[in-house]
């Protein structure tokens, strides 16, 4: 296993975001956190984040252009805002990188929306290949970074499926292993997962994180856990076990864990109708739940949790409960580690996901 794909196992201090001697112990679990730029605006620098249990830094989101040519997203924020002593947010995270020796940095390419909506046409296109991976190849080199994330969301035909394959493998004689990590972000349900051969894929990679959760949402009817590890439909166990029998390794497999709920009003469980949405577009960042006057309830047969009331209905999310059922799975199932979108949406303090996951990860 590269170390691209592994963290340093470090008894947490007092303060573990102070706490950054972590080089020299025994490889183990990824655990990984997304960073999202437009958050600097809400005062969440890098030097605000504890940053002690987390591997990877995937920073959110550099877009692609018709020609291929990658570009970061807003040039302000992340490279010309002051940002902890440095020029824009990229850089404020690159300087920690001397804190934290064993952290690894990672532009992610593509999300949502117009993130990844010239990804098919750059990929099918020799010339506009050629574009892209010489512009993340540049952005690597000029910011000292450690490697790239594809968040193409998604390949959504076989064609496609080749396209994202032949990408992978462009991208990785630019990146060569192990000095440059070569990851990707991938839906948790076998309708997307279809149109990829993830063998061919994960010959390149170092790790896919399996984007296990967004299971409901406002694009279904009826409510539902975003994020159940187990149960009927798709689930965090079975996304797991089609990956793996299409042949990728368990090691490169990484569980997605979300750092918010979903809100459905009108609603007090699921597998009901729901009338709208709490929250900022139907979402509340974890660290604001349970909802004040809601009772909290944890479903350890699915790995579920949600709770119930006040202004947000019917609320589905993670907690320390449910992370710790999900990595107690990635340590019986051999997999790679957990991941989290994202960072900033964490509390502090017994409640944090990010900490609960990488203690449980790496307890003896």
């Amino acid at each position: 296993m590269f170390l691209a794909n592994t963290f340093f196992r470090r008894r947490a201090g007092p303060d573990p975001a102070i706490d950054s001697h972590a080089s020299n112990q025994v490889p183990l679990y990824t655990n990984a956190a997304y960073y999202p730029n437009w958050r600097i605006y809400r005062k969440e620098p890098p030097s605000s984040l504890r940053l002690g249990f987390i591997s990877h830094v995937y920073y959110a989101f550099a877009w692609v252009q018709e020609d291929g040519t990658v570009y970061l997203s807003d040039e302000w924020a992340d490279t010309q805002m002051p940002v902890d002593g440095a020029e824009g947010c990229l850089r404020a995270f690159v300087q920690l990188k001397q804190q934290y020796s064993a952290m690894r940095i990672i532009l992610s390419v593509g999300g949502g929306g117009k993130g990844s909506e010239n990804f098919a046409a750059v990929a099918h296109s020799r010339s506009r290949l050629d574009t892209f991976v010489r512009t993340c190849r540049e952005l690597v080199d000029q910011f000292g970074i450690d490697g790239i994330d594809v968040d193409w969301e998604h390949p959504s035909d076989p064609k496609q499926g080749k396209d994202y394959v032949r990408l992978l493998a462009r991208l990785r004689e630019v990146l060569p292993a192990p000095r440059y990590v070569l990851t990707t972000a991938l839906p948790a349900g076998q309708w997307a997962l279809k149109n990829i051969d993830l063998s061919a894929a994960a010959k390149y990679l170092d790790m896919i994180n399996l984007m296990t959760y967004d299971f409901a949402g406002p694009w279904e009817s009826e409510t539902g856990h975003q994020a159940q590890l187990y149960g009927s439909g798709v689930s965090g166990d079975s996304a797991v076990s089609y990956v793996v029998s299409q042949g990728v390794s368990r090691r490169k497999i990484i569980l997605g864990v979300p750092v918010y709920g979903r809100s459905f009003l009108g609603s007090n469980g699921p597998g009901q109708r729901y009338t709208g949405h709490g929250g900022e577009e139907g979402v509340f960042d974890y660290r604001d739940l349970p909802r004040p006057g809601t009772q909290e309830y944890h479903d350890q047969g699915i790995a579920a949790a949600c709770c119930v009331g006040a202004d947000g209905g019917f609320v589905t999310y993670d907690t320390p409960a449910t992370v710790k059922q999900k990595a107690e799975f990635v340590t019986a199932e051999k997999l790679g580690g957990l991941f989290y979108w994202h960072v900033c949406s964490d509390a502090r303090g017994p409640r944090s996901l990010i900490e609960t996951g990488y203690n449980t990860l790496h307890e003896m």
